[in-house]
């Protein structure tokens, strides 16, 4: 047995969590493999929406086991504000969820430390969402961060130890800050952490794998915010792309099976980075409007953008995916022609390869299609969709050499189209 892995493609917030959530019942396990709660997933179901921040988006489904991978970050302090949020709506987590020892811990000294190298970058501030995620990874990476393990093993030693490490920067800094009132409201979370099955969790994945049992590795942000191959340095701080699955899960690479990338019918961006196809006119704002892109954890305004078919590519080829999903294609429902960029034009050359810096002299280059001017969200079948609109979807899989299995009409979970 493989795990199938599903990912974003593009600068995240494609949609994740409900194409999850529509799998999850073909899947026994849902595994979270990267990211922490600067990622929100949304699902909407039954008349309810729910925001997912470390949670992985198969916890609404009954007999199904999630799990919070040791590639993950985890802040106790939202992750109860998460689980009460849940609880309260009548979803039971106990027997649905377990956590990764190895899974680093996000203190709340990282939180200020984010904070504060981010005021301290002044305009080249890179538009984190403060959570504390990068100085987390950093000090994951430094070989100086706490693990959830580590809550069982001597951790009033190690915790205190990485808080005075901690504030001697942020003692240099210019940030005020009250660290007793973060530390109580932590703490309480460290308790609510320990109410939950902590697991070895590489072991876990490899006893289902090997009992035929199989499992879906979910993944946060997207392929063009990865801290290697995004448009660095506006990316997130962890392996986004399908390599991430394996690091962050403990399986091999020759144990993957299918990929499914995700991305919007069009694009959008959250902060600061370059954005080639971003539309500053009339067109973005009514993507924004119509697509509600305001961040799910943040609010913070998406960008948009016609879709980026270079950027896709480029994606597609980095994580080996074998099965797109499209989100969003309701959105453009309203527009009377629909474009995609097919290529770049640079320092004067064409190419429809992604060159190392975003932000040279670059001009999208544009195929412009006929919109469907058609209401989609009530279609729930392929043959209802109307010609332009199948004129699109085609269009789209000759250029990336993949093709469109499943297409969401809108964000409820009973308004995704199966292709094949």
């Amino acid at each position: 047995m493989k795990v199938d892995v599903i990912l974003g493609l593009q600068w995240g917030d494609e949609g994740k969590g409900k194409v999850v959530d529509v799998l999850t019942p073909d899947y026994e396990m849902v595994a979270r493999f990267q990211g922490g709660p600067n990622a929100g997933h949304t699902l909407e179901f039954e008349g309810k929406k729910f925001v997912l921040r470390s949670i992985p988006s198969g916890i609404f489904q009954e007999g199904k086991l999630n799990l919070i991978g040791n590639g993950v970050v985890i802040d106790p302090a939202l992750f109860q504000l998460e689980v009460e949020g849940l609880e309260e709506a009548g979803h039971p987590l106990q027997e649905r969820l377990c956590i990764s020892k190895k899974a680093h811990l996000i203190l709340p000294t990282h939180r200020l430390l984010d904070a504060a190298l981010e005021k301290a970058k002044g305009d080249a501030k890179i538009g984190t969402t403060g959570r504390g995620i990068g100085p987390t990874y950093t000090d994951k990476i430094s070989r100086q961060g706490l693990r959830v393990g580590d809550l069982f093993h001597d951790f009033e030693t190690k915790y205190r130890n990485a808080v005075l490490r901690h504030k001697e920067i942020l003692d240099r800094s210019d940030l005020g800050y009250d660290l007793t009132a973060l530390e109580k409201q932590w703490f309480k979370g460290v308790e609510k952490l320990k109410e939950f099955r902590i697991v070895d969790s590489e072991h876990l994945v490899q006893r289902y794998l090997r009992e035929e049992r199989k499992v879906l590795a979910e993944g946060a942000q997207g392929t063009m915010l990865d801290v290697d191959f995004g448009s660095y340095p506006f990316v997130t701080s962890s392996t986004t792309t399908c390599a991430g699955a394996c690091t962050g899960l403990g399986v091999a690479p020759n144990q993957i099976g299918e990929v499914f990338g995700i991305f919007k019918a069009y694009c959008t961006r959250v902060g600061s980075g370059p954005f080639p196809t971003e539309l500053l006119d009339e067109d973005g704002q009514r993507m924004r409007d119509q697509g509600n892109e305001y961040g799910s954890v943040t609010g913070r305004p998406r960008r948009c953008g016609w879709v980026d078919l270079v950027a896709l590519r480029y994606a597609i080829r980095l994580n080996g995916v074998t099965k797109l999903v499209m989100m969003k294609s309701d959105v453009l429902d309203t527009f009377k022609r629909v474009k995609a960029c097919v290529s770049y034009r640079v320092d004067g050359k064409v190419t429809d390869e992604l060159p190392f810096n975003l932000e040279t002299n670059l001009e999208p280059i544009y195929v412009e299609l006929p919109g469907w001017k058609t209401d989609l969200t009530e279609m729930r079948s392929a043959d209802e969709l109307p010609d332009e609109f199948n004129h699109f979807l085609a269009f789209i899989e000759k250029e990336l050499g993949v093709p469109i299995a499943i297409v969401s009409v809108g964000p409820d979970r009973s308004q995704t189209i199966i292709r094949t």
